[in-house]
């Protein structure tokens, strides 16, 4: 998440089943660059359209828009006690110019209009910037997360009380 010049006029807008494809790609495009730098590998370098689609029946999704296209999109799973930030993603054109801001205030949103006081998200230990821009946005530390089959964390947990 670098620094760009000027921010970027984004339009937000829920995603429907018929953005499958397009999510599904959006994720692809902005994980690529982590590619051989996360252990294990991210899972959004596989995704499909149908997976896509699978996700968004437990939960849903905001498509972030400038100019002539889609620049990003982020995931959301309402719980019973918050609501799950879910793989936010920014083309990385398009980077650090608002387009994350906005998604993350979405569900935010979202979760406000749910009922529910809290928004938490989880992000790989290797990715010190990303953890920089949640703390820039209030979101604090919660607990480590370890994936399957890794002995010691590989990721944290953070959460923002609305």
């Amino acid at each position: 998440m670098t620094s760009r010049s000027a921010s970027l006029p984004v339009v937000l807008r829920e995603a429907t089943a018929a953005d499958a494809e397009l999510l599904a790609r959006l994720l692809r495009e902005s994980f690529e660059e982590y590619r051989g730098r996360l252990e294990p590998p991210s899972s959004a370098h596989g995704k499909t359209a149908e997976a896509v689609a699978r996700e968004l029946r437990d939960g849903g999704a905001f498509v972030a828009e400038a100019g002539d296209g889609p620049v990003g999109c982020v995931f959301f799973h309402v719980r019973d006690d918050h609501v799950y930030l879910d793989r936010l993603s920014v083309l990385p054109a398009f980077r650090g110019r608002g387009a994350a801001r906005a998604l993350i205030h979405a569900v935010e949103a979202r979760a406000l209009r749910e009922g529910r006081s809290r928004v938490r998200l989880s992000v790989r230990l290797a990715l010190k910037d990303h953890h920089d821009l949640y703390a820039r946005l209030g979101y604090f530390f919660v607990t480590w997360g370890t994936h399957e089959g890794f002995a010691s964390p590989t990721f944290l947990v953070l959460e923002k009380g609305l």
